[in-house]
C-alpha cells in the first residue's frame, strides 16, 4: 500500500513509471502547497493555479530530485518560485497585486454563533488589517512569514526550503514581524 511508504520511496516509484506513487505525493502535500501559495498571493485563484504548477513542474523533475533535501523542502521551493513567477507576471501586465477589492471578495468569514455581531465585525476588520500588513511586506520577509507563522515550519525547515543559512531566516522573521508590528500599531481598530 503506497501510503505507508515514505515521500522519497513515493518519488523513487514514480521515477520508475508507476503513477499513482506520484498521485500519492500530490494527496500528502496540496493542501500545505495550497495553503502555502494562497498565503503568498492571497488570491484563491492564484494560489490553485500555482499549486498545480508546482506539482507539474514537480513532476517534470522527478529525476532530477537528487534527495539532498526532503521532499516538502522540495516542493515548497518550487511553490515558492511559481508564487513568485505569477507576482512578476501581475506586474508586468500592471496590475495591482495587492488590491484590496481584487484580493477581498471571494473570502467569506464565518463567525462562531457565541461572539456578537460587533465582535466579529471587529475580529474581521483585524484579520484583513493583519493581511494587509504581511500583504504589504517585500517577498523576501513575506514568504519567511508565511512559512513560519501559517505553515507552522520550523526554521531550518524554512532554511532548506530557501535555500538559506538558518541565520537569514531568523533575521528575516525577526525583520518582518518588527515591520508588521509597527504597521499594525499605525492603524489601530476604531471600536464604533
Amino acid at each position: 500500500m503506497l501510503t505507508n511508504l515514505t515521500d522519497v520511496q513515493l518519488v523513487e516509484l514514480a521515477v520508475s513509471g508507476e503513477t499513482e506513487a506520484f498521485d500519492e505525493i500530490v494527496k500528502r502535500w496540496e493542501r500545505k502547497i495550497f495553503a502555502l501559495c494562497f498565503g503568498m498571493l492571497n488570491a484563491e485563484a492564484d494560489a490553485r493555479d500555482a499549486a498545480q504548477e508546482t506539482f507539474i513542474a514537480a513532476y517534470r523533475n522527478l529525476a532530477n530530485f537528487r534527495g539532498d533535501a526532503k521532499v516538502s523542502s522540495w516542493l515548497h521551493r518550487i511553490a515558492v518560485n511559481q508564487c513568485l513567477t505569477i507576482k512578476r507576471r501581475a506586474k508586468t501586465r500592471s496590475e495591482d497585486f495587492l488590491d484590496e477589492s481584487e484580493s477581498g471578495e471571494d473570502r467569506t468569514f464565518v463567525a462562531p454563533e457565541h461572539l456578537s455581531p460587533l465582535r466579529t465585525a471587529e475580529q474581521i476588520e483585524r484579520l484583513n488589517l493583519v493581511r494587509q500588513a504581511v500583504n504589504s511586506l517585500p517577498d523576501d520577509l513575506k514568504q519567511i512569514v508565511v512559512m513560519k507563522e501559517f505553515e507552522e515550519m520550523t526554521f531550518q525547515q524554512i532554511a532548506e526550503t530557501l535555500e538559506l543559512p538558518l541565520s537569514t531566516v531568523k533575521s528575516r522573521l525577526y525583520t518582518a514581524l518588527k515591520q508588521l508590528r509597527s504597521k499594525m500599531e499605525r492603524t489601530p481598530i476604531e471600536v464604533v
